[in-house]
Formats: structure tokens, sequence, C-alpha cells
């Protein structure tokens, strides 16, 4: 049934693009104009010049581009209008304004002659100057080219780079502290994010994205998931006539090697793009654990374990597709992603076991994992923009088809020895395991804006996606007679499919200087769990309501303020309900929790943002209200073995006030920096915690760059993330330093970039975790200092 109700739910998406495409054709009259467009000193014809056509109050209503020979035309409404035409190295073209009619429905223009600019150059190379932060009240945007950081890093480096947001040594992405947010590739779900959660972002170079949106308190146009907000990573494209691109060749130490590349050519109404990207690294990591088990009988057990870990990976990207352009004005789009990942992965731990102090030794153990992993992926999107007549009046229907799939082949051995060093072969383990995971998500949505009176606007929309995933796990042992039997409970096929439909209306316009917008999304989930060998079911239904609301006061143009609400929810997904335990480590398991339920937040911001001669500043003072708070709780058997899954605290209150900004003091120093401070109180009373849980910490980031002579720039950004407390304890503050260097060559079309990210090698996530029967303190270093030489190439940008 579900697989009929996709078909009919694909044809009904194709109908509406299809719909889309042709209703303006019959919706009215049309008229049509032609002419040719010439370069006025020689006469000769200029191909692919732009022609925009406009009304009389400046609105576009079509377009076109001029053939090899310079001759184009355009399909119009009935009305009266003007033309402007441009061309790369000549000046604009207005022309007077003509009449279409009933009777006069084809009207030929003539010729139109372009003047060359002042300087009529050979090549023209366009570097445009972005700032890195483009501040707004409702997001803020991140022009990552910029960030000298950035070269030869990943898509998880941009984020670990940006204000708000904070990136711990596995790859968890956290905005404002906390750890539910929406991670978004070009505004839609991304496999990178699906299984291994944001840390599957390490498989994307830096050098395919273009800018990076940080939307900390969405409206009911983005979908509900993500209590703490939205980041949206959009990948490089371009549109301008001809063919331009770019390349980057990546060197590093530990090993980083890496090519990259963004292709694009227009010609008349097609554009082509393709980004390709490939990388190999080694990325070393260690880690440190110290533990205390207080026994019924009165002893201490005591563990220490130390992990070294080699990962090395091999990453291809390739993204490719077009843009037909019917008119200026109706665009579609498609495009299809493909990503694999290879990894080997040995990890060394040493496990050192005491009775009562560190003096009373009893003995250790050697383990060992090898792994290798294979992980391919693939997208595929069609994508229709209709712009109507009136700015801002559009249509757009898209449809994302997502597939994934992971093997993980895993062999364990580990032996154990005396306090003198004697081995002691009964104790010895082999161990195996075999783990595929499986993806495929369909996502379906259309998205409608239609202005009214002067500045109002009108949006709506409606969303449905189907994911369903399996995750088929087997992990079995080596008994003494040499055969390998399966490990009780570790041999089960973990099914998940989840639908959910969603509609949205918002409604905003303006007034003086006050602008208001208000906003209703509903969304309906309908999530099943099945564990195959032993038949256990899950499913969950429920439908939920998620208000927005904005409220402006402009006071000035430089000066504004804006009040903001909305509801979140975070739905436990693949890996939060997934009963398969990891057993990388013998001693400390993780797994997720089948029984875990949604959490919900409250979230209200009021923010203010206020623009200076050489400086600009954002405040935001916020407070969110999370009901069912979802975090991962560590458990400690007599044994002395853990393990960590996801459960449903009470509840979470936070309070915080952040700062956002830039100034220039000179033209040779720019400098940005963001400070959030935040308060917590967690209510883990469900779990056996009989007080709240209070915290106060803060987050601190500043770059600075300076212009140090003829093409070149140093960056210098230094870190902060303070002390915090969890629910069972607490994770400790770390600072670290990145340094950047970058100098301009091959006359501005080529940048040779030199980056340290850890300049001090100080990245260390330390923490400390309890519970009524044991303490455990430990550190982490999983990201080493990183040392990148890197070269880009430009090519008509």
């Amino acid at each position: 049934m579900k697989l009929l109700f996709q078909k009919y739910l694909l044809l009904f998406g194709l109908v509406s693009l299809t719909f889309a495409v042709l209703n303006p054709v019959f919706s009215q009259q049309r008229g049509r104009i032609k002419g040719t467009i010439l370069d006025k000193t020689s006469s000769e014809p200029l191909p692919f010049a732009t022609i925009g056509v406009y009304t009389e109050k400046d609105s576009l209503v079509g377009g076109g581009i001029s053939d090899e020979n310079g001759k184009y035309q355009v399909d119009l409404p009935l009305g009266k209008f003007y033309a402007l035409v441009e061309f790369m190295g000549y000046e604009a073209l207005k022309t007077s304004f003509f009449s279409l009619t009933r009777e006069n429905s084809n009207l030929d223009l003539g010729s139109q002659s372009l003047s060359t600019t002042a300087s009529d150059l050979n090549e023209v190379v366009v570097q445009g100057e972005k700032t890195i932060m483009e501040l707004s009240l409702d997001k803020r945007i991140f022009n990552v080219g910029k960030d000298l950081a950035n070269a030869g890093g990943n898509a998880s480096d941009i984020l670990m780079n940006l204000p708000s947001v904070a990136v711990d040594p596995e790859g968890n992405v956290r905005l404002r502290g906390s750890s539910n947010v929406r991670i978004l590739i070009d505004g839609k779900p991304s496999g990178l994010v699906s299984f291994k959660g944001s840390s599957g972002l390490r498989q994307l170079p830096a050098n395919m994205v273009e800018r990076v949106e940080v939307i900390t308190n969405p409206s009911a146009r983005y979908e509900a998931e993500g209590m703490a907000g939205v980041i949206n990573i959009i990948l490089k494209k371009d549109s301008k006539q001809g063919f331009n691109g770019s390349f980057e060749v990546i060197t590093g130490y530990p090993l980083n090697l890496g090519f990259t590349t963004n292709l694009n050519y227009r010609h008349k109404r097609i554009n082509w793009f393709i980004n390709y990207g490939l990388a190999t690294r080694r990325q070393p990591g260690i880690s440190e654990l110290y533990q205390e088990v207080y026994n019924e009988d009165g002893s201490t057990s005591i563990l220490l374990q130390n992990n070294s870990l080699d990962l090395k990976t091999l990453n291809n990207n390739l993204r490719g597709g077009l843009d037909y352009y019917f008119n200026e004005n109706s665009i579609l789009t498609l495009s299809y992603l493909w990503r694999r990942s290879d990894a080997h992965r040995i990890l060394d731990i040493r496990y050192e076991d005491y009775l009562n102090s560190t003096d009373d030794f009893l003995g250790y153990s050697l383990r060992r994992q090898d792994e290798t992993e294979d992980e391919p992926n693939k997208e595929a999107i069609i994508n229709y923009k209709r712009n109507f007549g009136k700015k801002g009046h559009e249509l757009t229907a898209s449809f994302t088809y997502l597939n994934y799939w992971e093997r993980s082949d895993q062999i364990y051995t580990e032996y154990s020895f005396t306090p003198q060093g004697t081995a002691v072969p009964a104790k010895d383990l082999v161990q195996t395991s075999l783990n595929d995971e499986y993806e495929n998500q369909y996502l379906l949505q259309m998205d409608y804006v239609k202005p009214f009176a002067s500045k109002g606007k009108f949006e709506t929309g409606l969303r449905t996606s189907f994911r369903e995933m399996e995750n088929d796990y087997l992990v079995q042992e080596k008994n003494e007679s040499g055969d390998f039997v399966t490990i009780p409970g570790l041999d089960n096929i973990f099914l998940y499919d989840e639908n959910i439909l969603a509609a949205y209306g918002i409604v905003g316009n303006e007034t003086g200087k006050w602008s208001y917008q208000a906003g209703l999304r509903a969304e309906h989930t309908d999530v099943n769990t099945i564990l195959v060998e032993t038949n256990e079911q899950n499913p969950r239904k429920y439908t939920n309501l998620f208000p927005s609301a904005h409220l402006t006061y402009n006071v000035t143009e430089e000066n504004a303020f804006q009040l903001s609400y909305s509801r979140r929810v975070r739905r436990p997904v693949y890996n939060d309900l997934s009963p398969y335990v990891t057993f990388s480590d013998q001693r400390n398991f993780f797994s997720g929790n089948p029984d875990l339920d949604p959490e919900f937040t409250d979230a209200f911001e009021l923010g203010h943002i206020k623009y200076f001669e050489k400086a600009t500043l954002f405040s935001t003072v916020y407070f969110r209200n999370t009901v069912d708070k979802i975090e991962r709780i560590r458990q400690v058997n007599d044994d002395g073995f853990s393990t960590t899954a996801p459960y449903n605290l009470t509840g979470e209150k936070s309070y915080g006030v952040e700062f956002s900004g830039d100034y220039r003091p000179t033209n040779w120093w720019k400098l940005d920096f963001n400070a959030n401070f935040f308060h917590a109180r967690i209510d883990a009373s469900n779990i056996g915690q009989t007080e709240l849980r209070t915290t106060y910490s803060w987050l601190f980031r500043q770059t600075s760059r300076f212009t140090v002579g003829e093409g070149w720039d140093i960056q210098v950004r230094a870190n902060y993330e303070a002390r915090q407390k969890t629910a069972q304890g607490v994770r400790k503050g770390i600072f670290f330093v990145d340094l950047s260097a970058s100098k301009r060559i091959l006359q501005d079309r080529g940048t040779l970039v030199l980056n340290i990210t850890d300049l001090f090698n100080s990245r260390i996530s330390r923490y400390i975790t309890e519970g009524y029967n044991f303490y455990t303190e430990g550190e982490s270093q999983m990201i080493r200092r990183q040392t990148n030489l890197t070269f880009a190439y430009r090519i008509k940008q």
C-alpha cells in the first residue's frame, strides 16, 4: 500500500510540475518581442547577452538570451514595458517603453547597439568582495569562501568556525549549547546527516560550499525538526553566461590530500554545473578514561583505559546537473549527487584493572578493532521555480530521492595478561561484527508565495516525506572449539519506517516602522520500528501544531528590533531508536532506545541589530522551554561495563544572551566576534536525579584578519567553550587557536593558503560523569592539529 501511495505521490508531483510549466501559457493571451544585439563600434552581433523586460513599476515580467547571431525573442503578457539589455564588458542599455496589445501582439524592436565600458579587457576577472558574515534579524549568512580557516577542510570544519556553533571531537554539532539542530543541504535533508549524524559532513569538501545560513528561530516555512534551529549549507553553483569555474588542490599533515573543482557552463537556456571532490585523509586520535565502580561489598573497582585510533578515509563526491530556463522567470533544475566513503579503522585499547587503589594492580587486557567500512550515497532532485509578474510572487516545487547504504565489517581481538605480563589464554576473545545499513527517502515539497497590498506577503506550502531504514546486524564470538557463535541479543534486523505530512501558512505585512509575520505549521508523524527476529513492533502516530510569530520594529534603517516565537520538535530518529550496540569497546557500549519519545520546545527571542559606520552589532536575548528532553545517559553494571543510551528527561529551561558583530578599525584590519552566555536548568528527576542540574556557561570566538602587503592576508581565530554541567556530570572547557595566511598570485586568479587548525594542539574534550554506583573521568582528542597548504585557481570568477 505504501509503495502504491508513493507512486501516486510521484505522479502528483510530476503533474503539478507540468501544470506549473504550462499554466502561464494557457492562463492569458501572450505577445512576443524580438530584436538583435550588436557591438556599437564593429556592428558585430553579441551572443549570449541578457534581455530583461520590466513593467512601468520596475517589476520583472520576462527575459531571454541572445543567440550566436545576437538575435533574441521573448514571450510576454500584454501590457506596457521596457527592456534592459546587459552584456559583460558593455554598458547596460535601457530601451524606451513599448506596448503589446491584442491588435499588435508581435513587436520587432530592431537593433540595440551596446558600447564597451571604459576599460575593455581581453578577459574580465570579477572577484566580488563579500563579507564573511551578513546579519539580519531572522538569520545570519556566512560566506565561507572568505574565511581562510576553511581552506583544505570539510563541511564539519566550516561549521566549527561559525559563531554560535560548536563541533565536538566526534563531529556532533551544537547550536547555542544545544545538540538538537536541524542540518540541511540546499534546503533539504541529506544522507550526510542521516545514519552517522552530523559527523558525516566530514565527507563533504569545504570548497564545494558557497555559504551557510544559521536560523535560530525559524518560521513555519521550515520543518519543525530541530530544537535549537536550522543550519542550511548551500553548495556552489553559478549561472553566468559562458564558462566559469574553480579548482583547488590540497596537501596537509597529518595526511590530507585532495582535489576539488566547481565548473559552470551556460549556453542560451541551459546552465550546466558540476562539482567534484576527491580526498584521502589520515586522522589519528587518542583518548583516556578513569572509572571507579562502587561494589556492594564496599570495595572499589578501578579501570584505567587508553585508546589509540588510526583512521584512514577515501572520499569521492560528485554533483552535477542543469538549469533549464523556459525564460528568466521559469526554471527547471535537475541534479544528481553521488558520494562514496571508504574507511579503514584501527583502534587499539589498553584496559588496566585495579582494586581500591592504583597500588593494587590486577592485570591488563589489549583489544584491537580492525574495521573496513563502505558508504555509497546518492541523491536525485527535480526542482521547478516559477516567478510571476510581481516581484516576490513565485511557486516552487521539488521532488527528492535519497539512497544510502553502509557496510561495516569488523573483527575484534582481545588478549589478557597478569600484572607481571604473563598471558592468560583462557580470557582471550575473538569477535566479529557485520552491520549493514540502508536508507531510502522520498520527499515532495511545494511552496507558494503571493504578495498583497504594497508590502504584504502570503506563503503556503505542502511537504510529505517517506523514509525507510534497515539495520541488519550480527555479532559473533569464537568459542573454545574454534566455532563462531552468535552473542545473545546481537542478531537482528531493525526496521524504521517514518512518514511525515506537513502543511503551513504564513501571513506578513509592513506598516510604517512595524512589520509582522505569523504562521502555523501542522505536521502528522507516523513512525513504526520493528525488530524482525524477535517480532517486536513499536508504532507511533501523533499530530502537532507548530505556530511561529515575528514582530519587527525599525527604529531607523540602521537600527531595528525583532521579537520572535516558534515551537520546535526533536523526533527520535534511527540512531536514537536502534538497539544495535557498538562493540568496538568491550567495556563501554553505545546503543539507541526503541522506547524514546519526541521532545518539544517553545523558543522565544528578542533580537536587536545596529549598523555603525565601521561596525555591525547583533544581540539576542532568548529563552527555551523543553519537555521530554532527550539526552544520553550512562549506566554501569557490577562488572564495570557501561552502556550509554538516550533517555527522555523531564525537561530543561535555558536562558541566554548572544552578541555577534564585526568591526574594521583600519583598512588593513577587520575583526568579528561572537559571544554566547547561557543558563540552563535540567530536570532529570525521572531517571533518579534528586536535584535540578543548574549550569552557567559561555562560548566566545574572535577572528582578526590583517591585510599586510600586496596580496597578503593573515587570519587568527581564538575559540573558547567554557565548562558546562550536564544531566550526569560536567563537560570541561576547551580553548584552541587557528592560524591562516594567504597570498593572491597569477594576477589574482590564484590563491595560496597555509592553514593551521588547533595551533597549540589543545582542542581536547574533557568530561566527568557520575552515577549512584560509579565515577568516570575522561578526555579525548579525535581531531589533532592539522596543517594544510591549498592552491586555488579561478576561471572567470
